[in-house]
């Protein structure tokens, strides 16, 4: 099995020393759901709901999040992010969240992609749990990557 690259020799969490690594473009991108009752659908879409735009306020949580997100997950590092973008697509059974971050720097931005999308839907549920209790937030995962070491990734092969 190979070394775990956050635990130090005596099992500590430390964070990882990227100073030595190559200064490459990278991208990331994720997405997730969350489903609800066709009412609060209806109301997202409508901007009906009481507290405001939903679709809005989500947005520009998972763009706050993404640039926040070394102050949320311990050992990430805090990264100059050169792009956040979040879409948010009301469907049927509720809304699709996806967040692509792109960065030029040692470390890659799957953390931030990651962090913009579970906020983002976070925010939709709480603006909307008055219409909706039993939504449920879901299939949160890493969509792609670029850049860096470990080579590029998508999610469906």
């Amino acid at each position: 099995m190979s070394r775990l690259t956050h635990l130090d020799a005596d099992g500590a969490a430390h964070m990882v020393d990227v100073g030595g690594k190559a200064t490459t473009q990278r991208e990331a991108t994720a997405s997730g759901r969350i489903s609800m009752s066709a009412a609060a659908r209806d109301a997202i879409a409508e901007a009906r709901v009481k507290k405001g735009d939903v679709l809005a306020t989500a947005r520009i949580a998972g763009i706050m999040a993404a640039k926040r997100t070394a102050d949320l997950v311990p050992l990430c590092h805090p990264i100059a992010i050169s792009s956040v973008s979040v879409e948010l697509v009301v469907d049927a059974a509720g809304v699709t969240a996806s967040a692509r971050v792109r960065t030029t720097g040692p470390t890659g931005v799957e953390m931030e992609a990651l962090t913009a999308v579970s906020v983002a839907l976070l925010t939709i549920y709480d603006m909307a749990k008055a219409l909706d209790r039993a939504m449920v937030i879901g299939d949160v995962q890493l969509v792609a990557k670029s850049g860096g070491r470990s080579g590029d990734y998508r999610a469906d092969g």
